[in-house]
């Protein structure tokens, strides 16, 4: 599940009854299904899931055999089983890019460039002590650390960007960045990061080098250098299978099957120093094996009045990636979708509290006397009704569809090294998959459900916001800002009159460089500010009064 912050629940339906019912020979056979394809997915051999890697790459193939032998039919791309899509993973130093000192080439610990820098050839010889216009500038950090070595809000980062900005003011055409002082200054490169273009090549160069080549700040140097970068990629799959029973409609399955690797997006939870397998049980090989078992019960009941698309996501854990892809990428007709049903962390029901939250429920007036209805003895439903949250169901909510998110909620070993399969109760797993069994069973018969709009959680992270502007954020964006992939009604950016697609690039002063960087922003306001919403629409920059 995509870290962010708990939904909030609404309203509660407690049921009655003992959760230990006697279980059938065909029941354990499931639960034994449930906790062998667990086993497998959340196995140390496929270190964690991470989307576009090896460790993907097992699993999807596992969940495509396992829809094969249940006898779906392919439904990705080229009638095959996968369905693949690109994830931006930031910017990766290129190999035109290079750094000489009186004509020794430093290469890579001993420097990079700054993200944001421009492609721009240098050829000079500058004095390191002299600040001349059309020269390359020096810049040691040893006195700005030490002065605010005590400065808690001091950010060294953005004091180089001014330092930037003022050199490219005073005609300098690079800027060369190096530490002689004791105090570590913690910079490195980040591919990741979000920046402002900046106007000058900025290079950090290593003690090691500055040492070697800076001691003498009278000293002149010959240099030549050049900042490239490369959009570095990789690419995630969701897994497709379909039951074609030729009906007017189709009810689709999902769960995403991708977890965080070793952590390397850093949307871990673990901060100790090892690097750690997150096998992700939960979170969300639960989800993925009962999507897996309910394709089965399906494919073999006589509920023949829908058609039923089960896809397994990747790339939720990044920002529901794989979803959103498939929504603006489907490979069936989104108009004859009947509802969606989704699977993100079903594996943790508690025998004592046995509850479980179900997400969506105010998406169809229709689940109001559909749910209450259906007899359940095993656990209580704790209903909410948005059709947002940190889950894939956001993605379809987007397109006018009815959904339901099946949650047991979050624990101790969420989105950490620890979230493993002997921790599942698989036995409560499988009354979940009952259940939702029991939903599509009562909806087999029934009109298509209508689709109604609901009140919007936020998914923009676990950090408590002062203000919002009412959108939702596209984790999918690789550019700078932040793009709206739904605006909410009566919120300020509706006010203002933002639409699905723009891009928020400043609010007031401050510049907007990414999700995390809007959400630090919206902080610095408070409720009641009036200021402006600088973004883009296409290729035109627009600007709005805003109030929140």
């Amino acid at each position: 599940m995509l870290r962010t912050s708990v939904l909030l629940l609404t309203f509660v339906c407690l049921a009655s009854g003992s959760f230990a019912q006697k279980l059938k020979k065909s029941d354990k056979a499931i639960i034994g299904n449930l906790q062998s394809h667990v086993s497998f997915l959340a196995d140390d051999k496929l270190e964690g899931r991470r989307a576009g890697t090896n460790g993907e790459k097992l699993a999807m193939e596992y969940i495509a055999d396992q829809f094969s032998k249940t006898g779906l039919v392919p439904k990705g791309d080229n009638n095959g089983w996968f369905q693949a899509f690109e994830i931006n993973d930031g910017k990766e130093i290129a190999k035109e890019t290079y750094l000489l000192i009186n004509g020794g080439e430093i290469k890579p610990p001993g420097y990079f460039p700054f993200i944001g820098s421009p492609d721009k050839a240098i050829e000079a010889a500058p004095s390191i002590a002299l600040r001349e216009s059309g020269m390359p500038w020096f810049l040691n950090l040893k006195e700005a650390l030490e002065l605010n070595k005590t400065n808690p809000h001091f950010d060294l980062a953005d004091w180089i960007v001014q330092q930037e900005k003022d050199a490219a003011k005073k005609k300098a055409t690079a800027l060369i960045v190096y530490n002689s002082g004791e105090i570590e200054d913690g910079l490195s490169f980040n591919g990741k990061e979000k920046t402002e273009p900046l106007a000058i090549p900025v290079l950090y160069v290593s003690k090691d080098i500055a040492k070697k080549y800076f001691s003498d700040e009278s000293a002149t140097l010959e240099l030549k250098l050049r900042a490239v970068f490369n959009e570095k990629k990789r690419i995630g799959h969701n897994v497709i299978g379909f039951i074609n029973n030729n009906a007017a409609t189709t009810i689709i399955a999902g769960a995403h099957f991708d977890h965080l690797g070793y952590g390397e997006d850093n949307n871990s939870m673990y901060r100790g120093p090892e690097k750690l397998i997150h096998n992700g049980a939960d979170d969300n090989a639960s989800g993925t094996a009962a999507l897996i078992e309910l394709a089965k019960l399906l494919k073999s009941s006589k509920l023949k009045n829908s058609n039923y698309l089960f896809i397994a996501f990747s790339g939720e854990e990044l920002g529901l990636f794989g979803s959103k892809y498939f929504t603006e990428h489907p490979t069936t007709d989104l108009s004859k979708v009947n509802y969606m049903v989704n699977m993100d962390m079903v594996g943790r029901l508690n025998d004592s509290s046995k509850t479980i939250t179900v997400g969506g429920y105010g998406t169809s007036p229709a689940w109001g006397s559909l749910l209450p209805a259906i007899k359940n003895e095993n656990f209580a439903n704790k209903y909410d009704s948005s059709g947002t949250g940190p889950s894939d169901h956001t993605s379809f909510y987007r397109k006018d569809i009815p959904v339901l998110f099946f949650f047991t909620g979050v624990h101790s070993d969420y989105h950490r090294p620890t979230d493993d399969a002997d921790k599942i109760n698989y036995t409560g797993e499988y009354r979940i998959l009952q259940y939702i069994y029991k939903i599509i069973e009562s909806t087999n018969k029934k009109d298509r459900l209508v689709f109604t709009k609901t009140r919007e959680t936020s998914s923009v992270g676990s950090v408590r916001l002062n203000v919002t502007m009412g959108i939702m954020p596209d984790y999918a964006y690789s550019g700078n800002g932040v793009r709206a992939d739904g605006v909410s009604e009566g919120k300020p950016a509706q006010k203002a009159g933002l639409k699905t697609g723009d891009v928020i690039i400043q609010l007031g002063e401050y510049p907007v460089l990414s999700v995390e960087n809007y959400m630090q922003v919206l902080n610095k306001f408070k409720k009641g500010d009036k200021t402006k919403v600088k973004y883009k629409r296409g290729t035109e920059t627009l600007e709005a009064d805003v109030q929140f």
